[in-house]
């Protein structure tokens, strides 16, 4: 098979695997829930409307994972240039998106590769 072939059949293993958009939903509405009680970084959601921010977790985590799904949404960097979040308030949001996605069943093989589609994404998020 192709590595193109082989990585678009990983990709959309992916997308099975995190539960399709059904599953993605409830990971995107369990992880903001958890950003938002988290006193580490509550703060920078006192601004955001939470609906739309949890359509637009869906559709880009829907993408990342191979799905169907568009993204419209601003750029990662346009998006959280105003919120100054740093290294911890990064690694505080991907232990939460673990947490989120253990509390679904995601399987743990699993658990590792939107991690790696979305590490090249950090440098667009940190801005101190």
């Amino acid at each position: 098979m192709p590595a193109i072939a082989q990585n678009a059949a990983a990709v959309d293993a992916l997308y099975k695997a995190l539960g399709e958009k059904p599953g993605i939903t409830l990971i995107v509405d369990d992880f903001v829930n958890r950003m938002v009680a988290d006193v580490r970084i509550r703060p920078m959601f006192k601004n955001t409307k939470l609906p739309n921010l949890k359509a637009q977790l869906r559709d880009q985590f829907c993408v990342l994972s191979g799905g169907p799904c568009k993204y419209e949404g601003d750029t990662m960097k346009a998006s959280h240039a105003e919120l100054g979040i740093d290294k911890a308030n990064f690694n505080t949001a991907v232990e939460l998106l673990q947490l989120a996605r253990d509390a679904q069943g995601v399987p743990f093989r699993e658990q590792n590769k939107p991690l790696a589609l979305l590490a090249p994404m950090h440098r667009n998020l940190i801005t101190r």
